[in-house]
């Protein structure tokens, strides 16, 4: 028996979504949640037997939240793909093994290797674990953009690799995608300190409260000087993203350009926040951006 079913987010994905599809195949379960696609990705999913389920984007949390709560899933455990991710057959046997003895576990992590250039990454990403594999009833999700997994139960870890090819429509498109990417993380810093108190050092480190203590813990990193270049460092020299040659550079170079832009747009929004009638705590409206998977 299957017991996992199969959730794959999409906005306009009809070069990608094909591949992905054919490594989830071995489920009986697929859903591809569309945000409008105006491509044939609709067509593509349903051709291979998928169930579509459409709904305009508004956020990461509020979207991936509102799928989980409402799209018919038939079996207890749910595997959340991308269209540019590819589940390998080793990690469709570790699925298949952890969720027919999955003990007290509600959710599971799983490694991730991207590619880019003909190179794994294997060492210039900040974290290669994502939780995938997940009970959706026990799993819900926090911020605007790049959402925060938080599962209500033990989480696990299956072996096994989940490849993403997040270059596969070429460089253009991941500048684009990640433009609109850092507005939201911009949005989503203003909005964090208009809700939260002043930020504090020793709260980073001693705060009983965990998102009280990953609040003040952001807000250091956002505010260290040169934060573009300390991002390059960490990814760089730190984690030794040198050794992935060429590919490591660049990817190294294109995620300190990333930080850069979140940096610039943090500034303008709270600049503009502050000379809006009505002061800072005014609010501001959306920017009607759309959606594609993280």
């Amino acid at each position: 028996m299957t017991q996992v079913s199969i959730l794959v987010l999409t906005k306009n994905e009809q070069q990608d979504l094909p591949g992905c599809l054919r490594s989830v195949a071995w489920s009986d379960d697929i859903h591809v949640y569309d945000s409008l696609s105006t491509d044939r990705t609709q067509e593509i999913a349903r051709e291979f037997g998928a169930t579509v389920t459409p709904r305009a984007f508004d956020n990461w949390a509020t979207h991936q939240n509102w799928g989980l709560a409402n799209i018919p899933f038939k079996h207890p455990w749910v595997f959340y793909i991308d269209a540019d991710e590819r589940m390998t057959p080793e990690l469709v046997a570790a699925v298949r093994a952890a969720v027919a003895s999955p003990g007290e576990h509600v959710a599971f992590r799983v490694q991730r290797r991207d590619f880019f250039l003909g190179t794994w990454l294997q060492h210039v990403q900040t974290s290669p674990f994502y939780l995938r594999l997940f009970r959706p009833e026990r799993m819900r999700y926090e911020r605007l953009v790049n959402p925060v997994s938080l599962p209500d139960g033990p989480v696990g870890q299956v072996p096994g690799f989940l490849d993403h090819y997040p270059f596969s429509k070429g460089i253009s498109h991941w500048l684009e995608r990640h433009n609109s990417y850092s507005t939201l993380e911009a949005r989503q810093i203003v909005e964090n300190r208009r809700q939260h108190e002043g930020f504090s050092i020793a709260k980073a480190f001693t705060a009983k409260d965990f998102h009280e203590r990953r609040f003040h813990q952001k807000e250091l990193f956002y505010r260290l000087p040169l934060r573009p270049l300390v991002k390059f460092t960490l990814l760089y020299v730190a984690r030794a993203g040198f050794l992935d040659g060429r590919a490591g550079f660049t990817y190294a170079v294109l995620q300190s350009m990333y930080e850069y832009m979140i940096q610039l747009k943090t500034r303008e929004m709270t600049r503009a926040a502050q000379q809006a009638p009505g002061g800072p705590d005014a609010p501001t409206a959306p920017d009607g951006l759309g959606a594609r998977q993280p």
